[in-house]
Protein backbone atom coordinates (compact mmCIF):
# COMPACT_ATOMS: atom_id res chain seq x y z
CA UNK A 1 0.00 0.00 0.00
CA UNK A 2 3.11 2.37 0.89
CA UNK A 3 4.18 1.80 -2.34
CA UNK A 4 1.21 2.67 -4.10
CA UNK A 5 0.84 6.03 -2.20
CA UNK A 6 4.27 7.11 -2.49
CA UNK A 7 3.97 6.07 -6.13
CA UNK A 8 0.67 7.83 -6.72
CA UNK A 9 2.55 11.05 -5.01
CA UNK A 10 5.07 10.59 -7.25
CA UNK A 11 3.15 11.14 -10.32
CA UNK A 12 1.13 13.78 -9.13
CA UNK A 13 3.91 15.85 -8.54
CA UNK A 14 4.90 15.05 -11.75
CA UNK A 15 1.70 16.21 -13.59
CA UNK A 16 1.81 19.50 -11.68
CA UNK A 17 5.89 20.21 -12.58
CA UNK A 18 5.23 19.09 -16.24
CA UNK A 19 1.51 21.48 -16.44
CA UNK A 20 3.45 24.23 -14.79
CA UNK A 21 6.42 24.31 -16.72
CA UNK A 22 4.73 24.23 -19.97
CA UNK A 23 2.05 27.19 -18.77
CA UNK A 24 5.88 28.96 -17.84
CA UNK A 25 6.33 27.74 -21.24
CA UNK A 26 3.33 29.20 -23.25
CA UNK A 27 3.25 32.66 -21.41
CA UNK A 28 6.92 33.05 -22.75
CA UNK A 29 6.14 32.33 -26.07
CA UNK A 30 3.49 34.39 -25.80
CA UNK A 31 2.68 36.53 -29.05
CA UNK A 32 4.71 33.68 -31.27
CA UNK A 33 1.84 31.12 -30.30
CA UNK A 34 -0.47 33.59 -31.04
CA UNK A 35 0.74 33.29 -35.26
CA UNK A 36 0.57 29.70 -34.85
CA UNK A 37 -2.53 29.81 -37.11
CA UNK A 38 -0.47 31.51 -40.24
CA UNK A 39 1.64 28.80 -40.44
CA UNK A 40 -1.07 25.85 -40.36
CA UNK A 41 -0.84 26.33 -44.43
CA UNK A 42 -2.22 23.40 -46.77
CA UNK A 43 1.92 22.53 -46.72
CA UNK A 44 2.46 19.49 -44.75
CA UNK A 45 5.69 19.29 -43.73
CA UNK A 46 5.23 22.98 -42.10
CA UNK A 47 2.02 21.24 -40.53
CA UNK A 48 4.54 18.19 -39.02
CA UNK A 49 6.80 21.30 -37.81
CA UNK A 50 4.19 23.30 -36.16
CA UNK A 51 2.84 20.28 -34.38
CA UNK A 52 6.40 19.50 -33.16
CA UNK A 53 6.67 22.88 -32.06
CA UNK A 54 3.76 23.27 -30.22
CA UNK A 55 3.73 20.17 -28.49
CA UNK A 56 7.22 20.78 -27.37
CA UNK A 57 6.45 24.29 -25.69
CA UNK A 58 2.92 23.23 -24.18
CA UNK A 59 4.41 19.39 -23.22
CA UNK A 60 1.32 17.40 -24.10
CA UNK A 61 1.03 15.79 -27.78
CA UNK A 62 -2.55 15.23 -25.95
CA UNK A 63 -3.29 18.69 -25.77
CA UNK A 64 -1.77 19.40 -28.99
CA UNK A 65 -4.05 16.63 -31.06
CA UNK A 66 -7.31 18.25 -28.71
CA UNK A 67 -6.42 21.31 -29.84
CA UNK A 68 -6.51 20.38 -33.64
CA UNK A 69 -9.80 18.81 -33.17
CA UNK A 70 -10.91 22.05 -32.16
CA UNK A 71 -9.26 23.89 -35.01
CA UNK A 72 -10.99 21.25 -37.70
CA UNK A 73 -14.42 21.73 -35.48
CA UNK A 74 -14.27 25.69 -36.10
CA UNK A 75 -13.39 25.37 -39.16
CA UNK A 76 -10.05 27.00 -39.12
CA UNK A 77 -8.10 23.71 -40.25
CA UNK A 78 -8.70 21.15 -42.70
CA UNK A 79 -8.03 17.19 -42.19
CA UNK A 80 -4.46 17.44 -44.81
CA UNK A 81 -3.61 20.55 -42.41
CA UNK A 82 -4.43 18.52 -39.11
CA UNK A 83 -2.98 14.91 -40.22
CA UNK A 84 0.28 16.70 -40.73
CA UNK A 85 -0.07 18.75 -37.05
CA UNK A 86 -0.55 15.12 -35.30
CA UNK A 87 2.45 13.58 -36.93
CA UNK A 88 4.64 16.39 -35.79
CA UNK A 89 2.81 16.47 -31.68
CA UNK A 90 4.22 12.45 -31.83
CA UNK A 91 7.81 13.96 -32.68
CA UNK A 92 7.18 17.05 -30.17
CA UNK A 93 6.20 14.80 -26.94
CA UNK A 94 9.91 12.52 -27.02
CA UNK A 95 11.11 15.76 -25.88
CA UNK A 96 9.96 14.70 -22.18
CA UNK A 97 10.21 11.86 -22.63
CA UNK A 98 14.31 12.83 -23.17
CA UNK A 99 13.94 14.94 -20.35
CA UNK A 100 12.68 12.48 -17.77
CA UNK A 101 15.35 9.80 -19.08
CA UNK A 102 18.11 11.88 -17.76
CA UNK A 103 19.37 11.81 -14.37
CA UNK A 104 18.56 15.86 -13.31
CA UNK A 105 17.22 15.22 -9.76
CA UNK A 106 20.35 17.01 -8.65
CA UNK A 107 19.41 19.86 -10.20
CA UNK A 108 15.62 19.86 -9.01
CA UNK A 109 16.46 22.05 -5.74
CA UNK A 110 18.70 24.06 -7.71
CA UNK A 111 16.05 25.03 -9.87
CA UNK A 112 13.33 25.19 -6.94
CA UNK A 113 15.26 27.91 -5.67
CA UNK A 114 16.34 30.08 -7.86
CA UNK A 115 12.80 29.82 -9.68
CA UNK A 116 11.16 30.15 -5.95
CA UNK A 117 12.98 33.32 -5.27
CA UNK A 118 12.36 35.15 -8.95
CA UNK A 119 8.78 34.68 -8.11
CA UNK A 120 8.83 36.13 -4.94
CA UNK A 121 11.12 38.74 -5.82
CA UNK A 122 10.29 39.71 -9.68
CA UNK A 123 7.37 41.80 -10.87
CA UNK A 124 8.37 41.56 -14.31
CA UNK A 125 6.23 39.17 -16.40
CA UNK A 126 9.35 37.97 -18.61
CA UNK A 127 10.82 37.07 -14.80
CA UNK A 128 7.34 35.35 -13.55
CA UNK A 129 7.12 32.97 -16.41
CA UNK A 130 10.92 32.33 -16.42
CA UNK A 131 10.03 31.38 -12.70
CA UNK A 132 6.95 29.02 -13.59
CA UNK A 133 9.13 27.10 -15.77
CA UNK A 134 12.13 27.02 -13.35
CA UNK A 135 9.62 25.72 -9.98
CA UNK A 136 7.88 23.25 -12.64
CA UNK A 137 11.23 21.84 -13.97
CA UNK A 138 12.31 21.10 -10.25
CA UNK A 139 9.00 19.48 -9.06
CA UNK A 140 8.64 17.30 -12.51
CA UNK A 141 11.87 15.80 -11.43
CA UNK A 142 11.09 15.69 -7.73
CA UNK A 143 8.13 13.64 -8.89
CA UNK A 144 10.44 11.70 -10.74
CA UNK A 145 12.80 11.03 -8.04
CA UNK A 146 9.80 10.04 -5.93
CA UNK A 147 8.57 6.98 -8.43
CA UNK A 148 12.15 5.69 -8.38
CA UNK A 149 12.03 5.53 -4.87
CA UNK A 150 8.19 4.18 -4.79
CA UNK A 151 9.23 1.09 -6.85
CA UNK A 152 12.87 0.19 -5.90
CA UNK A 153 11.09 -1.75 -3.41
CA UNK A 154 9.38 -4.25 -5.88
CA UNK A 155 12.93 -5.64 -6.80
CA UNK A 156 12.57 -7.62 -3.90
CA UNK A 157 9.49 -9.31 -5.37
CA UNK A 158 10.42 -11.59 -7.46
CA UNK A 159 6.58 -12.38 -8.60
CA UNK A 160 6.70 -8.57 -9.59
CA UNK A 161 9.99 -8.84 -11.93
CA UNK A 162 8.48 -12.22 -13.38
CA UNK A 163 5.01 -10.14 -14.34
CA UNK A 164 7.30 -7.91 -16.02
CA UNK A 165 9.42 -10.19 -17.71
CA UNK A 166 6.17 -11.41 -19.59
CA UNK A 167 5.73 -8.62 -21.55
CA UNK A 168 8.74 -9.42 -23.37
CA UNK A 169 7.39 -12.79 -24.31
CA UNK A 170 3.80 -11.80 -24.98
CA UNK A 171 3.89 -8.49 -26.28
CA UNK A 172 0.25 -7.83 -27.00
CA UNK A 173 -0.08 -7.83 -23.39
CA UNK A 174 2.82 -5.31 -22.87
CA UNK A 175 0.91 -3.59 -25.55
CA UNK A 176 -2.30 -3.05 -23.67
CA UNK A 177 -1.18 -2.43 -20.36
CA UNK A 178 0.62 0.78 -21.97
CA UNK A 179 -2.63 1.84 -23.43
CA UNK A 180 -4.50 0.94 -20.35
CA UNK A 181 -2.29 3.44 -18.00
CA UNK A 182 -2.08 6.09 -20.54
CA UNK A 183 -5.92 6.07 -21.47
CA UNK A 184 -6.40 6.00 -17.55
CA UNK A 185 -3.36 9.03 -16.26
CA UNK A 186 -4.70 10.90 -19.98
CA UNK A 187 -0.52 11.94 -20.49
CA UNK A 188 1.52 9.68 -22.39
CA UNK A 189 4.50 11.64 -20.59
CA UNK A 190 3.65 10.59 -17.41
CA UNK A 191 2.94 6.71 -18.38
CA UNK A 192 6.52 7.24 -19.64
CA UNK A 193 7.73 8.40 -16.78
CA UNK A 194 6.23 5.21 -14.54
CA UNK A 195 8.30 3.30 -16.98
CA UNK A 196 11.21 5.00 -17.21
CA UNK A 197 11.29 5.06 -13.15
CA UNK A 198 10.66 1.18 -13.41
CA UNK A 199 13.90 0.98 -15.83
CA UNK A 200 16.12 3.37 -13.92
CA UNK A 201 15.25 0.63 -11.41
CA UNK A 202 15.98 -2.17 -13.36
CA UNK A 203 13.08 -3.46 -12.83
CA UNK A 204 12.43 -4.09 -16.15
CA UNK A 205 14.64 -4.80 -19.28
CA UNK A 206 14.47 -3.11 -22.86
CA UNK A 207 12.54 -5.95 -24.41
CA UNK A 208 9.92 -6.08 -22.15
CA UNK A 209 9.34 -2.45 -21.90
CA UNK A 210 9.27 -1.50 -25.79
CA UNK A 211 5.42 -3.27 -26.15
CA UNK A 212 4.61 -0.83 -22.93
CA UNK A 213 5.82 1.97 -24.82
CA UNK A 214 4.36 0.80 -28.20
CA UNK A 215 0.98 1.05 -26.12
CA UNK A 216 1.17 4.08 -25.08
CA UNK A 217 1.18 5.70 -28.17
CA UNK A 218 -1.61 4.29 -28.75
CA UNK A 219 -3.03 5.21 -25.40
CA UNK A 220 -2.46 8.66 -26.10
CA UNK A 221 -5.09 8.87 -28.62
CA UNK A 222 -8.00 8.51 -26.10
CA UNK A 223 -7.99 11.79 -24.97
CA UNK A 224 -8.44 13.20 -28.63
CA UNK A 225 -10.79 11.08 -29.28
CA UNK A 226 -13.21 11.79 -25.61
CA UNK A 227 -12.62 15.36 -26.77
CA UNK A 228 -14.22 15.29 -30.36
CA UNK A 229 -17.72 13.44 -28.36
CA UNK A 230 -20.06 16.09 -29.81
CA UNK A 231 -17.97 17.66 -32.74
CA UNK A 232 -18.48 17.40 -36.22
CA UNK A 233 -17.74 15.02 -38.68
CA UNK A 234 -14.44 16.16 -39.96
CA UNK A 235 -13.38 16.75 -36.13
CA UNK A 236 -14.29 13.49 -35.52
CA UNK A 237 -12.27 12.14 -38.48
CA UNK A 238 -8.98 14.54 -37.33
CA UNK A 239 -9.33 12.27 -33.72
CA UNK A 240 -9.62 9.49 -35.82
CA UNK A 241 -6.06 10.10 -38.05
CA UNK A 242 -4.54 10.72 -34.89
CA UNK A 243 -5.25 6.72 -33.90
CA UNK A 244 -4.96 5.61 -37.51
CA UNK A 245 -1.74 6.85 -37.39
CA UNK A 246 -0.36 5.47 -34.13
CA UNK A 247 -1.80 1.84 -34.99
CA UNK A 248 -0.42 1.85 -37.98
CA UNK A 249 2.94 3.09 -36.66
CA UNK A 250 3.02 1.13 -33.83
CA UNK A 251 2.02 -2.45 -36.26
CA UNK A 252 5.34 -1.60 -38.54
CA UNK A 253 7.80 -1.39 -35.26
CA UNK A 254 6.08 -3.94 -33.35
CA UNK A 255 6.08 -6.38 -36.68
CA UNK A 256 9.21 -5.39 -38.48
CA UNK A 257 11.74 -2.86 -36.65
CA UNK A 258 11.38 -3.73 -32.95
CA UNK A 259 14.90 -5.46 -33.25
CA UNK A 260 16.68 -3.64 -35.26
CA UNK A 261 15.34 -0.34 -33.25
CA UNK A 262 16.60 -2.33 -30.05
CA UNK A 263 19.62 -3.27 -31.06
CA UNK A 264 20.56 0.71 -32.10
CA UNK A 265 19.42 1.93 -28.69
CA UNK A 266 21.75 -0.71 -26.88
CA UNK A 267 24.62 0.32 -28.61
CA UNK A 268 23.81 4.37 -28.24
CA UNK A 269 24.19 3.61 -24.51
CA UNK A 270 24.47 0.03 -23.84
CA UNK A 271 23.70 0.35 -19.80
CA UNK A 272 21.70 2.87 -19.04
CA UNK A 273 17.97 1.34 -19.82
CA UNK A 274 16.23 4.49 -19.21
CA UNK A 275 18.12 6.47 -22.05
CA UNK A 276 17.53 3.91 -24.39
CA UNK A 277 13.61 3.52 -23.47
CA UNK A 278 13.65 7.05 -24.13
CA UNK A 279 15.84 7.20 -27.30
CA UNK A 280 13.73 4.15 -28.41
CA UNK A 281 10.75 6.56 -28.31
CA UNK A 282 12.37 9.26 -30.22
CA UNK A 283 13.43 6.60 -32.86
CA UNK A 284 9.72 5.31 -32.93
CA UNK A 285 7.90 8.68 -33.32
CA UNK A 286 10.48 10.11 -36.31
CA UNK A 287 10.68 6.99 -38.23
CA UNK A 288 6.74 6.60 -38.27
CA UNK A 289 5.86 9.62 -39.05
CA UNK A 290 8.88 9.88 -42.14
CA UNK A 291 7.64 6.30 -43.12
CA UNK A 292 3.86 7.42 -43.46
CA UNK A 293 4.07 10.89 -44.41
CA UNK A 294 3.87 9.42 -47.92
CA UNK A 295 0.41 8.00 -47.29
CA UNK A 296 -1.42 10.65 -45.62
CA UNK A 297 -4.03 10.89 -48.17
CA UNK A 298 -4.43 7.00 -47.16
CA UNK A 299 -4.97 7.83 -43.41
CA UNK A 300 -7.43 10.64 -44.53
CA UNK A 301 -9.41 8.32 -46.35
CA UNK A 302 -9.45 5.66 -43.53
CA UNK A 303 -10.83 8.12 -41.04
CA UNK A 304 -13.49 9.10 -43.47
CA UNK A 305 -14.19 5.62 -43.92
CA UNK A 306 -14.47 5.16 -39.82
CA UNK A 307 -16.07 7.86 -39.96
CA UNK A 308 -18.83 8.38 -42.89
CA UNK A 309 -20.79 11.11 -44.26
CA UNK A 310 -24.26 10.21 -43.53
CA UNK A 311 -27.52 11.37 -45.34
CA UNK A 312 -29.16 13.60 -42.77
CA UNK A 313 -26.03 15.52 -42.54
CA UNK A 314 -26.66 19.23 -42.72
CA UNK A 315 -24.46 22.18 -43.95
CA UNK A 316 -22.80 22.34 -40.76
CA UNK A 317 -21.31 25.60 -41.30
CA UNK A 318 -24.62 26.95 -41.88
CA UNK A 319 -26.06 25.29 -38.43
CA UNK A 320 -23.28 26.41 -36.05
CA UNK A 321 -23.80 30.22 -34.44
CA UNK A 322 -19.71 30.03 -33.87
CA UNK A 323 -17.41 29.43 -36.31
CA UNK A 324 -13.69 29.96 -34.76
CA UNK A 325 -14.12 28.92 -31.10
CA UNK A 326 -13.98 25.62 -29.55
CA UNK A 327 -13.46 24.83 -26.16
CA UNK A 328 -10.87 22.59 -27.15
CA UNK A 329 -8.59 25.33 -27.82
CA UNK A 330 -8.54 26.48 -24.63
CA UNK A 331 -5.81 24.23 -23.48
CA UNK A 332 -3.82 26.37 -25.60
CA UNK A 333 -4.73 29.78 -24.11
CA UNK A 334 -2.32 32.14 -27.27
CA UNK A 335 -4.05 30.32 -29.75
CA UNK A 336 -7.69 30.35 -27.88
CA UNK A 337 -6.92 33.98 -28.06
CA UNK A 338 -6.22 34.22 -31.63
CA UNK A 339 -9.61 32.88 -32.37
CA UNK A 340 -11.81 34.48 -30.19
CA UNK A 341 -10.82 37.47 -31.71
CA UNK A 342 -11.72 36.42 -35.19
CA UNK A 343 -15.20 35.34 -33.57
CA UNK A 344 -15.43 39.00 -32.10
CA UNK A 345 -14.49 40.33 -35.66
CA UNK A 346 -17.10 37.52 -37.30
CA UNK A 347 -19.79 39.27 -35.23
CA UNK A 348 -18.89 42.50 -36.03
CA UNK A 349 -19.50 42.15 -39.33
CA UNK A 350 -22.69 40.39 -38.89
CA UNK A 351 -23.89 43.59 -36.64
CA UNK A 352 -22.70 45.69 -40.22
CA UNK A 353 -24.67 43.43 -42.14
CA UNK A 354 -27.69 43.80 -39.85
CA UNK A 355 -27.32 48.09 -40.52
CA UNK A 356 -26.79 47.60 -44.00
CA UNK A 357 -30.03 45.73 -44.28
CA UNK A 358 -31.97 48.16 -41.82
CA UNK A 359 -30.98 50.70 -43.71
CA UNK A 360 -31.45 49.54 -47.44
CA UNK A 361 -35.09 48.66 -45.85
CA UNK A 362 -35.49 51.96 -44.95
CA UNK A 363 -34.85 53.61 -47.65
CA UNK A 364 -36.07 51.09 -50.72
CA UNK A 365 -39.14 50.16 -48.29
CA UNK A 366 -38.37 46.19 -48.98
CA UNK A 367 -39.95 44.34 -45.54
CA UNK A 368 -37.56 41.56 -47.11
CA UNK A 369 -34.31 43.14 -46.01
CA UNK A 370 -35.72 44.02 -42.95
CA UNK A 371 -36.36 40.45 -42.20
CA UNK A 372 -32.53 39.87 -43.11
CA UNK A 373 -31.84 42.95 -40.61
CA UNK A 374 -33.88 41.13 -37.88
CA UNK A 375 -32.18 37.61 -38.57
CA UNK A 376 -28.79 39.10 -38.72
CA UNK A 377 -29.52 40.96 -35.01
CA UNK A 378 -30.89 37.65 -33.81
CA UNK A 379 -27.49 35.71 -34.68
CA UNK A 380 -25.14 38.77 -32.73
CA UNK A 381 -27.19 38.29 -29.66
CA UNK A 382 -26.39 34.39 -29.63
CA UNK A 383 -22.80 35.54 -30.67
CA UNK A 384 -22.21 37.66 -27.43
CA UNK A 385 -23.74 35.30 -24.75
CA UNK A 386 -21.30 32.00 -26.73
CA UNK A 387 -18.39 34.99 -26.73
CA UNK A 388 -18.73 36.02 -23.21
CA UNK A 389 -19.12 32.51 -21.79
CA UNK A 390 -16.06 31.72 -23.80
CA UNK A 391 -14.00 35.03 -22.87
CA UNK A 392 -15.05 33.67 -19.04
CA UNK A 393 -13.37 30.20 -19.06
CA UNK A 394 -10.55 31.99 -20.99
CA UNK A 395 -9.64 34.36 -18.36
CA UNK A 396 -9.58 31.72 -15.87
CA UNK A 397 -6.33 29.86 -18.11
CA UNK A 398 -3.00 30.72 -18.23
CA UNK A 399 -2.31 34.03 -19.78
CA UNK A 400 0.84 36.41 -19.98
CA UNK A 401 -0.42 40.12 -18.89
CA UNK A 402 -0.51 41.53 -22.52
CA UNK A 403 -3.28 38.56 -23.37
CA UNK A 404 -4.81 39.31 -20.13
CA UNK A 405 -5.76 42.68 -20.75
CA UNK A 406 -6.75 41.78 -24.67
CA UNK A 407 -9.11 39.57 -22.86
CA UNK A 408 -10.88 42.18 -20.81
CA UNK A 409 -11.17 44.53 -23.57
CA UNK A 410 -13.00 41.93 -25.89
CA UNK A 411 -15.58 41.75 -22.96
CA UNK A 412 -16.30 45.45 -23.81
CA UNK A 413 -15.74 45.33 -27.59
CA UNK A 414 -18.12 42.04 -27.76
CA UNK A 415 -20.75 44.36 -25.56
CA UNK A 416 -20.34 47.22 -28.04
CA UNK A 417 -21.22 45.51 -31.17
CA UNK A 418 -24.06 43.97 -29.46
CA UNK A 419 -25.73 47.14 -28.91
CA UNK A 420 -24.47 48.20 -32.69
CA UNK A 421 -26.63 45.53 -33.40
CA UNK A 422 -29.52 46.78 -30.92
CA UNK A 423 -29.26 50.34 -32.84
CA UNK A 424 -29.83 48.06 -36.40
CA UNK A 425 -32.98 46.56 -34.74
CA UNK A 426 -34.41 50.11 -33.63
CA UNK A 427 -34.05 51.13 -37.26
CA UNK A 428 -35.52 48.37 -38.68
CA UNK A 429 -38.23 48.54 -36.49
CA UNK A 430 -38.79 52.48 -37.45
CA UNK A 431 -38.84 51.18 -41.23
CA UNK A 432 -41.46 48.66 -40.15
CA UNK A 433 -43.43 51.45 -38.64
CA UNK A 434 -42.96 53.74 -42.00
CA UNK A 435 -43.89 51.22 -44.62
CA UNK A 436 -46.69 50.47 -42.68
CA UNK A 437 -48.01 54.03 -41.78
CA UNK A 438 -46.60 55.04 -45.43
CA UNK A 439 -44.40 57.32 -44.29
CA UNK A 440 -41.94 58.72 -46.81
CA UNK A 441 -39.11 61.25 -46.81
CA UNK A 442 -38.27 64.68 -48.37
CA UNK A 443 -35.63 64.62 -50.89
CA UNK A 444 -33.42 66.30 -49.10
CA UNK A 445 -33.86 64.81 -45.72
CA UNK A 446 -33.25 61.59 -47.53
CA UNK A 447 -30.18 62.88 -49.00
CA UNK A 448 -28.99 63.74 -45.62
CA UNK A 449 -30.03 60.51 -44.00
CA UNK A 450 -27.81 58.55 -46.80
CA UNK A 451 -24.79 60.64 -46.12
CA UNK A 452 -24.86 60.42 -42.23
CA UNK A 453 -25.44 56.78 -42.88
CA UNK A 454 -22.50 56.11 -44.93
CA UNK A 455 -20.18 58.14 -42.55
CA UNK A 456 -21.60 56.26 -39.70
CA UNK A 457 -20.61 52.90 -41.84
CA UNK A 458 -17.31 53.93 -42.76
CA UNK A 459 -16.45 54.67 -39.04
CA UNK A 460 -17.97 51.32 -38.36
CA UNK A 461 -16.08 49.60 -40.70
CA UNK A 462 -12.46 51.49 -40.15
CA UNK A 463 -12.78 50.42 -36.66
CA UNK A 464 -13.36 46.85 -37.34
CA UNK A 465 -10.59 46.50 -39.35
CA UNK A 466 -8.34 48.81 -36.51
CA UNK A 467 -9.20 45.78 -34.72
CA UNK A 468 -8.50 43.16 -36.78
CA UNK A 469 -4.44 44.84 -37.72
CA UNK A 470 -4.44 46.57 -34.53
CA UNK A 471 -4.09 49.60 -36.50
CA UNK A 472 -3.70 52.81 -34.30
CA UNK A 473 -3.95 55.35 -37.10
CA UNK A 474 -7.44 53.80 -38.20
CA UNK A 475 -8.35 53.90 -34.72
CA UNK A 476 -7.88 57.83 -34.63
CA UNK A 477 -9.89 58.14 -38.02
CA UNK A 478 -12.32 56.68 -36.64
CA UNK A 479 -12.66 59.34 -33.27
CA UNK A 480 -12.10 62.42 -35.72
CA UNK A 481 -15.01 60.72 -37.97
CA UNK A 482 -17.68 60.14 -35.09
CA UNK A 483 -16.86 64.03 -34.32
CA UNK A 484 -18.55 64.57 -38.32
CA UNK A 485 -21.49 62.76 -37.13
CA UNK A 486 -22.30 64.34 -34.23
CA UNK A 487 -21.98 67.69 -36.59
CA UNK A 488 -24.18 66.06 -39.07
CA UNK A 489 -26.74 64.94 -36.50
CA UNK A 490 -26.60 68.53 -35.40
CA UNK A 491 -27.33 69.97 -39.12
CA UNK A 492 -29.66 66.58 -39.93
CA UNK A 493 -32.25 67.95 -36.97
CA UNK A 494 -32.12 71.92 -37.15
CA UNK A 495 -32.47 71.04 -41.06
CA UNK A 496 -35.24 69.03 -40.29
CA UNK A 497 -36.87 71.71 -38.14
CA UNK A 498 -36.57 73.85 -41.04
CA UNK A 499 -38.62 71.76 -43.11
CA UNK A 500 -41.10 71.20 -40.13
CA UNK A 501 -41.64 74.74 -40.26
CA UNK A 502 -41.84 75.30 -44.22
CA UNK A 503 -44.46 72.15 -43.90
CA UNK A 504 -42.20 70.44 -46.24
CA UNK A 505 -42.36 67.61 -43.90
CA UNK A 506 -45.24 66.64 -41.28
CA UNK A 507 -44.72 65.26 -37.73
CA UNK A 508 -45.08 61.25 -38.00
CA UNK A 509 -42.05 60.66 -40.62
CA UNK A 510 -40.49 63.75 -38.40
CA UNK A 511 -40.56 61.08 -35.64
CA UNK A 512 -39.17 58.36 -38.10
CA UNK A 513 -36.25 60.29 -39.18
CA UNK A 514 -34.97 61.98 -35.79
CA UNK A 515 -35.11 58.55 -34.43
CA UNK A 516 -33.10 56.84 -36.96
CA UNK A 517 -30.42 60.02 -37.16
CA UNK A 518 -30.30 59.16 -33.38
CA UNK A 519 -29.40 55.37 -33.45
CA UNK A 520 -26.85 55.72 -36.18
CA UNK A 521 -25.36 58.49 -34.14
CA UNK A 522 -25.28 56.09 -31.32
CA UNK A 523 -23.90 53.67 -33.55
CA UNK A 524 -21.21 55.86 -34.56
CA UNK A 525 -20.38 56.50 -30.46
CA UNK A 526 -19.94 52.58 -29.90
CA UNK A 527 -17.58 52.38 -33.13
CA UNK A 528 -15.20 54.53 -31.34
CA UNK A 529 -15.64 53.17 -28.12
CA UNK A 530 -13.94 49.65 -30.48
CA UNK A 531 -11.39 52.04 -31.66
CA UNK A 532 -10.73 53.70 -27.81
CA UNK A 533 -10.01 49.96 -26.79
CA UNK A 534 -7.39 49.33 -29.78
CA UNK A 535 -5.36 52.71 -29.26
CA UNK A 536 -5.70 51.53 -24.98
CA UNK A 537 -4.22 48.09 -25.95
CA UNK A 538 -1.22 49.00 -27.84
CA UNK A 539 -0.05 52.10 -25.62
CA UNK A 540 0.11 49.52 -22.53
CA UNK A 541 1.75 47.11 -25.06
CA UNK A 542 4.51 49.37 -25.37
Amino acid sequence: MEIIVNLMGGLGLFLYGMNLMGDGLQKSAGDRLKKIIELLTSNLFMGVLVGALVTAVIQSSSATTVMVVGFVNAGIMNLTQAVGVIMGANIGTTITAQLVSLDLTGMAPVALGIGIVLYLFSNKPSKKNLSEILIGFGILFTGMDFMKAAVEPLAEFQGFTDLLLTFGEYPLLGLLLGFGITAIVQSSSASMGMLVALASQGLIPLSAALPILYGQNIGTCVTSLISSVGANKNARRAAMMHLVFNVLGTAVFLIFLSKPVESIVVAMDPENVARQLANTHTLFNIVSVVALLPFTKLIIKIAMKLVPDKETDEDEDEVRTVKYIDDRMIETPSIALASIVKETLRMGEKAKESLNAAMEGLMEKTPEKLERAFKREKLVNELQKLILSYLLKLSKASLDENSRETVDALFNTVNDIERIGDHSENIAELAQLAIESEVSFSDLGMLELKEMYNKVISAYTYALEAMRTSNVDLACKVIKMEEQVDMMEKSCRANHMNRLNKGLCNIDNGIVYLDVITNLERISDHAVNIAQQVIAERVSNK
